[in-house]
């Protein structure tokens, strides 16, 4: 869910949607969305529950994911400096069954929830806060699920009083995305410091 709450190609694109052609289909895609982040999610609490049997893994996945985290962070503040405002005309489908399955490709191009939701889990994992039996497992990926549909949903039926906002400018998203990534590689980065002490 924290990764649909920043403007983004997702929730934009449903925002858009439920504008030009109402909040059915603005809902549908959103549907569409939700379940792929579904699949998504349980893979990566599946691959979660094997690297917690297997720490060794976890301290070298750390380290990885920090420096994915820092480019991905550079990535986005420097494509915030360069990018204009201006709205890129697109081709839109029609139908409703289009748009849930516009929705389900658009969320499968986006395979950056895989590793995101896997570091999640095994933080919450690490607290107490979830144990990878069916039933814990089976709550995080439905959790996951209902809250990537509320943000949708919020962007779909308030996005014209979200819209007059500064965020609506692709500029300000690559900004926002870049300091939730940033704070994520800090996260991490007192995660493998924590681990040398």
């Amino acid at each position: 869910m924290l990764g649909v709450i920043p403007p983004g190609l997702l929730n934009m694109t449903a925002a858009k949607i439920s504008l030009k052609e109402g909040h059915v289909r603005g809902l549908m895609f959103s549907l569409g969305v939700c379940t792929i982040v579904g699949v998504q999610t349980y893979i990566a609490v599946l691959f979660a529950r094997y690297l917690v049997k297997h720490p060794e893994i976890v301290n070298i996945l750390e380290r990885v994911a920090f420096v994915i985290f820092v480019l991905i962070t550079i990535y986005f503040l420097v494509l915030a400096k360069k990018t204009s405002s201006k709205p890129k005309k697109e081709r839109e489908p029609r139908s409703k069954n289009s748009r849930f399955f516009f929705g389900m490709l658009l969320s499968s191009l986006n395979m950056f929830p895989i590793p995101y939701q896997a570091y999640m889990s095994i933080s919450l994992a690490s607290v107490g806060f979830l144990v990878f039996d069916n039933v814990g497992m089976l709550t995080y990926v439905t959790g996951s699920v209902m809250g990537t549909f509320v943000m949708l949903y919020v962007y779909v039926f308030f996005f014209e009083k979200i819209k007059s906002q500064r965020l609506k400018s692709q500029k300000n998203m690559s900004r926002i995305i870049g300091i939730v990534t940033g704070i994520i590689a800090l996260i991490t980065l007192v995660g493998i410091i924590r681990d040398f002490y």
